[in-house]
């Protein structure tokens, strides 16, 4: 043992171990695996509770259109935000009562129609299909039955509300708890960030607020032109399940892309099943409230707030809903949207400060040229 007191082994000095935490290089690469421990934890956390994590998102998300409500409210009435959000809150209510209580009933037996309906047509597709040499192997009745699955749930969902009750009540009950005071789960958040980054977090915040509001706010007025004009201009053609298919429309809309393709095939499915004249107009009109909605709400509300480019959104829901089902799904735009804004802001500040170090550059430039002048003088 040397006079420093480490020892030596055949003349040559041994390393610092795991359990020489004094060493500076010890503590070091330990700080280093706890580092990277953490992370591997934290995203194997979040795995495992990535319904709950979607739940809380799904509850900001909701929070945001509230929020949205009452600042709405707020400009024709001029009383406080605590009530305008409890007109919000009661009106949704009253909404979700109504489709319950006064359509329950003739959804439920749509519902039941609209699978009967779907199977048949799909049916009569592959025959025609296979009569033409078209299939190349491909099982019809395997499709038909993944269909049926899915369509079940959904209209099994619309029309009895039991689906997801408890955790939608939950959801929504969050919510509205979030909507009522907003920055003090942000001053919380921001408790857990160093004193530097809090400005820049509730700027982050307030960015994101805002485009969520903007862009729930088309979501919302295009749910109600599709579902409704859906509904109408189907009633008035006459093409059957004309309320269910309406509603569906008016859900699916929420998901961009996919959720017109889905309600585009059950429109024309239907519309077909009571013959050729009937499946026409009922393309005719999913065609004009798609461009209605397409060419008149979505650049007039949605792509204002957040630009958000097509291939973008639609990989993002096919990621989200492949790892998280439904829910991912539909939560997939509004999460690429918060993702985006996070990123504007980081950029917008990093711009910011390259700008002003090289202002800073310039500026100690000047006075180190005017120190040698001086002295030259």
């Amino acid at each position: 043992m040397s006079g420093d007191g480490t020892s030596e082994v055949d003349g040559k000095p041994e390393q610092p171990g795991p359990a020489e935490l004094r060493d500076p290089l010890v503590r070091r690469e330990l700080q280093k695996a706890t580092i990277w421990i953490g992370v591997a934890g934290a995203v194997v956390l979040a795995w495992y509770l990535a319904q709950p994590i979607l739940f809380i998102l799904a509850a900001i998300v909701i929070a945001a259109m509230l929020d949205g409500g009452a600042r709405l409210l707020g400009r024709i009435l001029p009383i406080g935000r605590g009530w305008r959000l409890a007109i919000v809150i009661i009106g949704a209510l009253a909404f979700l009562v109504w489709v319950a209580m006064l359509a329950g009933t003739q959804l439920t037996a749509q519902a039941g129609e609209l699978q009967a309906t779907v199977m048949k047509q799909v049916d009569s597709l592959g025959g025609w299909a296979e009569k033409r040499g078209l299939t190349s192997g491909i099982e019809f009745t395997d499709i038909r039955d993944q269909m049926m699955g899915s369509i079940g749930k959904l209209t099994a969902a619309v029309g009895t509300f039991v689906g997801g009750v408890t955790g939608a009540v939950m959801v929504f009950v969050l919510s509205i708890f979030i909507a009522i005071d907003p920055r003090l789960y942000e001053r919380g958040v921001a408790w857990m960030l160093p004193m530097r980054e809090r400005e820049h977090f509730y700027g982050t915040m307030d960015h994101m607020g805002y485009n969520l509001r903007r862009l729930m706010a088309g979501r919302l007025v295009g749910m109600a032109v599709e579902g409704v004009g859906t509904w109408l201009l189907l009633w008035v053609g006459g093409v059957p399940m004309a309320a269910l298919l309406g509603i569906l429309t008016g859900l699916l809309a929420f998901i961009p892309n996919i959720g017109a393709i889905v309600s585009g095939v059950l429109i024309m499915l239907v519309g077909f099943s009571a013959g050729t004249d009937t499946g026409l107009y009922a393309v005719a009109v999913y065609l004009a409230v798609q461009m209605v909605d397409g060419y008149l709400i979505v650049p007039m509300v949605a792509k204002r707030a957040v630009d958000l480019a097509p291939a973008l959104v639609l990989g993002a829901q096919i990621l989200f809903g492949t790892l998280f089902g439904i829910l991912g799904l539909a939560l997939a735009d509004p999460i690429v949207a918060m993702i985006k804004t996070a990123l504007e802001r980081e950029s917008e500040r990093g711009s910011e400060a390259a700008k002003a170090g090289k202002k800073a550059g310039s500026a100690g430039k000047a006075a180190a040229a005017k120190r040698i002048a001086s002295r030259a003088q």
